[in-house]
C-alpha cells in the first residue's frame, strides 16, 4: 500500500468526475469519503479539485456538451500524450479529443478502444496525478468491463505497451494489466445480463474502511447500489452510482 503515485508511463495516476452539478457532487463524496472540494474557477471550466486530508485525490468538472452522462474518467499516464494518439489510431481505437495542453497542468487526449470504452491519458506538467491513492477515500484500482475482451487484448498492449495476466475465476476470467511485471489494472468481460444500453466502461474503485458501511452511506446520501456488496479475492466490494447516475465502486481497503 502506497500514498505516493508510481509515474511510470502505462499507470493509471488520475481520476475525475463529470456530472451536471459540480456542488452538489461535491457534497456527495465529501460526506461519503470525507473530501474537500476547491474550484479552480472561470478560467480552469470550473474544474473541482477534490482533496483527502489536503491530499489531491480527484476531481469533478461540469460537462463539456449539454447531455453528457454523469462519469467517472480514469486517466493513465504517458511521456508523450501525441504519441500514444497516433498508437491509439495505429490500434484501431478511435480519438474523441486529440492532444491539448491543460494551461501549465499538463497535456491530456480522450480515446474510445475498439468496442467503445473511453480511456484518457494524461501527460505531467505541473499536476502531476494523484497525490494519494490505495488509502481509504482515495481510488485504489482501475477495471475495464468491455464486451469484446479479445479486443482489448490487443488493443491495450498496443497503445501503452500492457502485459497481460489471465486469471481463472470459476467460470469467467479476469485480467490483469501489468507494467513491468506489476498489476497496474484490470479487465473482464461484461456479464451478459448487463443491459444492453450499458456501454463498455472503465469502472474506478475507491478504497474503503468497512464496504458495507460505505453502501449504507451512498443510499442515505441519494445515491444507488447497483451490484450488492460481495467477496472476492481481491477483497469485498460494492458497485455503486451517486444521484446524477455516475458509476463507481467501493473496495475494503488494503485488498488491492
Amino acid at each position: 500500500m502506497t500514498s505516493t503515485p508510481n509515474l511510470a508511463a502505462g499507470t493509471p495516476i488520475w481520476v475525475d468526475l463529470t456530472t451536471p452539478d459540480v456542488q452538489a457532487s461535491s457534497r456527495f463524496y465529501g460526506s461519503l469519503f470525507g473530501w474537500d472540494a476547491e474550484d479552480l474557477g472561470e478560467e480552469a471550466g470550473h474544474y473541482t479539485m477534490l482533496r483527502k486530508g489536503g491530499k489531491m485525490v480527484a476531481a469533478a468538472s461540469p460537462p463539456m456538451a449539454p447531455g453528457t452522462p454523469s462519469v467517472w474518467t480514469t486517466y493513465i499516464g504517458t511521456d508523450d500524450a501525441s504519441a500514444t494518439a497516433a498508437k491509439v489510431r495505429e490500434a484501431g481505437g478511435q480519438v474523441v479529443m486529440d492532444a491539448f495542453d491543460v494551461m501549465g497542468a499538463g497535456r491530456m487526449a480522450v480515446f474510445q478502444d475498439p468496442a467503445g470504452a473511453f480511456i484518457s491519458v494524461w501527460q505531467p506538467g505541473q499536476h502531476k496525478g494523484a497525490e494519494l491513492y490505495n488509502q481509504p477515500g482515495s481510488f485504489t484500482w482501475n477495471e475495464l468491463q468491455t464486451r469484446d475482451m479479445a479486443a482489448a487484448k490487443r488493443f491495450y498492449p498496443a497503445v501503452f505497451g500492457w502485459g497481460v495476466k489471465d486469471n481463472a475465476m470459476g467460470p469467467m476470467t479476469y485480467t490483469e494489466w501489468q507494467v513491468d511485471g506489476r498489476s497496474i489494472a484490470g479487465g473482464m468481460a461484461m456479464d451478459p445480463n448487463i443491459p444492453a444500453e450499458v456501454p463498455p466502461h472503465w469502472l474506478v474503485y475507491f478504497a474503503v474502511d468497512d464496504t458495507d458501511a460505505a453502501v449504507k452511506k451512498v443510499q442515505e446520501l441519494g445515491g444507488q447500489v447497483r451490484m450488492p456488496a460481495i467477496d472476492s479475492p481481491a477483497g469485498r466490494f460494492a458497485i455503486v452510482s451517486d444521484p446524477n447516475g455516475a458509476t463507481f465502486a467501493v473496495i475494503k481497503v488494503g485488498q488491492q
